[in-house]
């Protein structure tokens, strides 16, 4: 596991105190705030802004202003792959000529849990978080009011330090109904022109992980076809009952694909190499679009979750993936993923496998289209969906039956009552 150091908050020589913010670190999945728990001076700095930095690596040392910590680092284990990027101050010696002595901290890179930020730090604190995707700065604040809103990073021009995207931008733009591109170049007519963007770890992660998925795994697609007249109904009658806690139609398909895996292990399966998984529980993964990437909250045990259970728990995860403030053990776990691009006006699509998962279904949206019920045309809403599946895993008629399972709970709602 490694990581990115996104931004220093103090410099080598400045005092720290307990909570303070030394740095951010963005892993594949999210960005980490990297806080001091000692008070001290900053003797050292390992990593510069834009270096690449490993779980256990040496990025920094805290203790008493002028004392040596060369040694320290030399005891520690890789320290020889860090190198100072400033000066320290003059050592200061004590009488008999030995350097004052104080226990000193090696702050070393931890596996990622990210920590959420503070709001008014992110606004008023020149020291404050600041995410960085590419060229783009922006504090959480910002980014939160700006994902809600709808609006694109992208289109702002920051007025905070350096350029940084803070809240009265968005609002600017909310209010004005205008906004910048700070990135944006005049298209000229007959001239050619690009721009590259370095790749983030997250959009790294995504590609090999798809790549050997795509590629070791021999993918092979079921399509169905579902009348959701009764769904749609169902849907309404409860969300009329209970308007203050909505479900939505992938609450429902999350529950009704928990309930087919019950009846369908072969499917609930993980490739492990020389070995098949056959998973007794049901750890349901969700595929959420997030700024420069995707992330995939768990939602666990879903089989034996209500379904306003999974709808509140669906929120909460898809909310937090967003902002990138997921845990790990939140994103960790899945037997099978779903992937709906129903909101998005997608009819229909085939998914990549989330390895180590023997399948993952892709969802379309709800569409009115003409159906044939009891030989007569009919206005009906319908669901396509598609499962991609690892022919290592599981086979067509395997595939059919899962499928067949889950048809019958979204045609039929009531089933998934007993």
């Amino acid at each position: 596991t490694e990581g990115v150091i996104i931004d220093w908050h103090k410099k080598v020589g400045e005092k720290v105190k307990s909570g303070d913010l030394l740095a951010e670190i963005e892993t594949d999945k999210a960005v980490m705030e990297f806080e001091s728990f000692q008070e001290g001076t900053l003797l050292y700095i390992g990593a510069d802004k834009g270096q690449s930095v490993k779980v256990d690596d040496v990025i920094a040392v805290l203790g008493k202003e002028g004392e040596d910590y060369h040694s320290a680092l030399q005891q520690n284990n890789g320290a020889d792959k860090t190198t100072p990027l400033a000066d320290l101050p003059p050592k200061k010696k004590s009488a008999d000529g030995e350097i004052n002595g104080q226990k000193k901290l090696l702050l070393t890179v931890a596996s990622p849990t990210p920590q959420p930020s503070n709001e008014e730090k992110g606004e008023n604190n020149p020291a404050s978080s600041a995410i960085e995707a590419g060229r783009m700065k922006a504090s959480p604040l910002a980014r939160k009011i700006a994902s809600d809103s709808g609006v694109e990073l992208s289109d702002i021009k920051g007025s905070g330090d350096d350029g940084r995207i803070i809240k009265r931008d968005i609002e600017k733009v909310l209010t004005e109904g205008t906004s910048f591109n700070k990135n944006s170049i005049e298209m000229v007519e007959g001239e050619e022109g690009f721009e590259e963007i370095p790749l983030s770890l997250m959009r790294k992660t995504i590609a090999r992980r798809l790549v050997e998925s795509k590629f070791s795994a021999p993918h092979f697609y079921l399509t169905m076809h579902m009348n959701m007249d009764m769904m749609v109904e169902a849907r309404n009658s409860i969300n009329n009952s209970h308007p203050e806690n909505k479900i939505s139609f992938n609450d429902i398909i999350i529950k009704a694909v928990a309930l087919a895996l019950k009846r369908n292990r072969n499917v609930n399966a993980s490739w492990h190499g020389e070995s098949i998984r056959y998973n007794h529980h049901i750890h349901i993964g969700m595929a959420v679009a997030v700024e420069d990437g995707l992330l995939v909250p768990v939602i666990k045990f879903a089989d034996q979750k209500s379904l306003s259970q999974i709808s509140e728990e669906a929120k909460s995860l898809a909310a937090k993936a967003k902002e990138k403030k997921l845990q790990p053990e939140e994103m960790q776990g899945n037997t099978f993923t779903i992937s709906n691009l129903g909101m998005m006006d997608i009819d229909e699509f085939t998914a990549i496998i989330n390895p180590p998962d023997a399948c993952i279904m892709a969802i379309g949206k709800v569409r009115k289209i003409p159906v044939v019920i009891n030989d007569q045309v009919k206005v009906g809403n319908v669901l396509t969906v598609t499962l991609s599946c690892d022919h290592r895993l599981v086979d067509g008629a395997t595939g059919a039956r899962f499928l067949q399972t889950f048809k019958s709970y979204m045609e039929n709602p009531l089933s998934m009552l007993y």
